[in-house]
């Protein structure tokens, strides 16, 4: 039977806001899942969900921003008369920070793979091309060369979901943290924000005995990193910077010394790598600057004529594509943690699942409710100081958010740019590898090409599929 004087303080204050619904089905409940609903109700600010909510449907001041939007200044790669820094000057600074023990990663791996068909948390999908590492380890291995490599530990801070830590930890424990030294990661779990009807801005219930929450998006990073200590603790190791990436880009080089470079010497507090767009409406943020300012506008708000818009050599105006790598200040990360309005909330228009009035499990056709998320770089605006580095695609960016079948970014596509990668590693030191033939290299020979020159003495031509170690 419930305890009508435990939630009656909750019924008054669900009343006050007409949010009384979350309480239908309290009777059926028993005291553990009448506890577990009330403790998710008592962490929702309704407040906060009806102003949100109310900004729903009003017209976006997209058009008049992407009127202003001007290409970023940029560190391009095949031009550096603009540049203020050589390549070499900035691969110099970066290596010695890294050197130094001065740097720090964040991986977000909130993600499900369940649009892959993959129902696990994405970091545990096979990829590896021979070796079927999964993207998990693939990270790991690339930290382990660089901790080789320059004779220290980079701390690793691991951002979850709540649908994914648990599965997480077990599965990073069962391979021992694939080397790694645990006392050197620390796993830190966003945040969760409701989903409300699309026309009522009634939450939506999950289960009888739950609000459906989702993750908070990766803006959620900050808020969550110092809930967990982890900005104190990386204030407390003395590092500077720390080098941000998702954990659905296997291509991603990790502490890449010259973006690090770049950052230092323009004395940067966030900066953000981008890729040359492979065509006007490519599905990635757009990294823009208006007023002398760096933004991102997602592909989804920027109008077509404005993203299609040509220099006068036919080349795309607004041309710099976000590729979610990120290298941060960290004494600006924690000046941020100050900013309640430093990270606003998007509204995103979903398809959500919900508990309907009969108690019965609903599938919406088409979307039903509002969502709510921060986007890690809306900070760019804030910062002193922000720089954009162009990288190469090829070199640094094959994410898989896609199902098999789609034409792009997929788990295959992802492979095939690992080979690819590979292939030109090795034609780079004169080792030929057969037409078709799958190659991949441990990231501890790639780091260091005298040993791969000594790993692959004899194997040229390769004619089978390998995996170099």
């Amino acid at each position: 039977m419930t305890d009508y004087s435990l939630t009656s303080h909750i019924r008054d204050r669900l009343a006050s806001c007409d949010q009384q619904h979350l309480l239908e089905f309290a009777d059926e409940l028993d005291g553990n899942q009448l506890q577990q609903l009330i403790e998710q109700i008592e962490a929702i600010d309704f407040e906060q969900i009806a102003d949100l909510f109310n900004h729903f449907g009003a017209e976006q001041q997209w058009s008049e921003l992407a009127a202003q939007a001007a290409p970023p200044m940029a560190l391009r790669l095949h031009d550096e008369s603009d540049n203020r820094f050589t390549r070499d000057e900035a691969i110099a600074v970066g290596q010695a920070a890294l050197a130094a023990n001065q740097v720090a990663v964040i991986i977000v791996a909130g993600g499900q793979g369940s649009r892959l068909g993959f129902h696990h948390p994405k970091g545990m999908l096979p990829l590896g091309p021979v070796s079927g590492r999964t993207l998990f380890q693939i990270h790991f291995d690339k930290l382990r060369a660089l901790n080789s490599h320059y004779g220290n530990t980079i701390p690793l801070y691991l951002m979850t979901s709540p649908a994914t830590h648990a599965e997480t930890e077990s599965f990073l424990r069962e391979h021992d943290w694939f080397g790694y030294p645990a006392d050197y990661v620390q796993l830190f779990c966003q945040g969760t924000m409701p989903a409300v009807d699309d026309s009522t801005g009634k939450l939506l219930l999950a289960g009888k005995d739950r609000l459906f929450l989702g993750p908070d998006g990766h803006g959620g990073m900050l808020a969550a990193l110092q809930k967990n200590g982890g900005l104190d603790e990386l204030k407390s190791r003395g590092i500077e910077n720390v080098f941000y990436c998702q954990v659905d880009n296997p291509l991603c080089k990790i502490c890449d010394a010259a973006t690090i470079g770049y950052h230092q010497l323009a004395e940067s507090e966030l900066t953000t790598q981008a890729v040359p767009k492979r065509d006007a409406l490519q599905r990635v943020g757009n990294i823009i600057s208006i007023d002398g300012q760096v933004r991102i506008i997602e592909y989804s708000d920027l109008p077509d004529d404005v993203a299609r818009q040509t220099n006068d050599d036919g080349s795309l105006k607004l041309w710099a594509g976000n590729i979610a790598v990120h290298v941060f200040n960290v004494d600006f990360l924690d000046r941020m943690t100050g900013h309640a309005n430093a990270l606003p909330f998007h509204l995103a228009h979903k398809k959500v699942p919900f508990i309907d009035t009969t108690g019965k499990l609903a599938e919406p056709a088409q979307p039903n409710a509002v969502k709510f998320e921060r986007f890690i770089f809306d900070l760019l605006p804030m910062a002193q100081h922000a720089i954009v580095v162009e990288v190469d695609p090829q070199e640094a960016f094959s994410p898989v958010k896609n199902a098999a079948t789609a034409q792009s970014e997929t788990a295959e596509t992802a492979r095939q740019s690992m080979i690819a990668q590979a292939r030109r590693l090795l034609t780079s030191i004169d080792v030929e590898v057969a037409n078709d033939v799958a190659i991949e290299i441990d990231p501890a020979l790639a780091i260091d090409k005298s040993r791969l020159i000594a790993a692959t003495e004899g194997l040229s031509p390769i004619s089978k599929p390998a995996f170099l170690q």
